[in-house]
């Protein structure tokens, strides 16, 4: 539902009495009470998930500089699983359950299926990650702990322009 709220600035300016300009109309969105706990875990899910994600990244890209690589190593792998992996649930229970709530059974809007390829996707990516930074960890490579970083940094960098769509809705 959109509602269009008119100050009282902007309506004696525009009966010709005040000085504020057409700047004070100000337009929003309300959404019905009942979306506010499915859109907060869904929120709040996909915040811990980018913020662990690009720990776990930025661990793992960082082994190769570090004086205590093994230490990074684990701290990467960690943050992806401990963090990340129970994000990305709780992010994608949110959505479905804050999809429903929104659309029930009419169409999504693009916008909402850019969130799904992403989720789908990068959650495909997340735990392939997790097993290269597990492998890592195991066997002490430098390499599998770049290829988890790359990996995750490549759903990262979904999830990212996911962000953004979700904010811009642009169809």
């Amino acid at each position: 539902m959109l509602v269009v709220a008119v100050t009282e600035t902007a309506l004696s300016a525009a009966l010709g009495g005040g000085a504020a300009g057409p700047a004070a109309l100000v337009v929003a969105a309300i959404r019905p009470g009942s979306w506010d706990p499915p859109l907060f875990i869904h929120v709040l899910g996909a915040m811990v998930l980018v913020g662990a994600a690009a720990a776990g990244v930025r661990a793992a890209f960082a082994t190769d500089r570090s004086q205590a690589p093994d230490w990074l190593r684990r701290f990467g792998f960690r943050s992806l699983l401990l963090a990340a992996l129970p994000a990305f649930v709780l992010m994608r229970i949110g959505a479905e359950w804050m999809r429903i709530k929104e659309f029930g059974s009419a169409p999504t809007p693009t916008w909402v299926t850019i969130g799904y390829t992403a989720a789908d996707g990068g959650g495909f990516l997340l735990v392939v990650a997790i097993v290269l930074a597990w492998l890592a960890v195991r066997r002490g490579r430098p390499g599998f702990a770049r290829a988890a970083a790359a990996i995750a940094g490549l759903a990262l960098l979904g999830w990212i322009v996911t962000v953004w769509a979700m904010g811009a809705k642009p169809v």
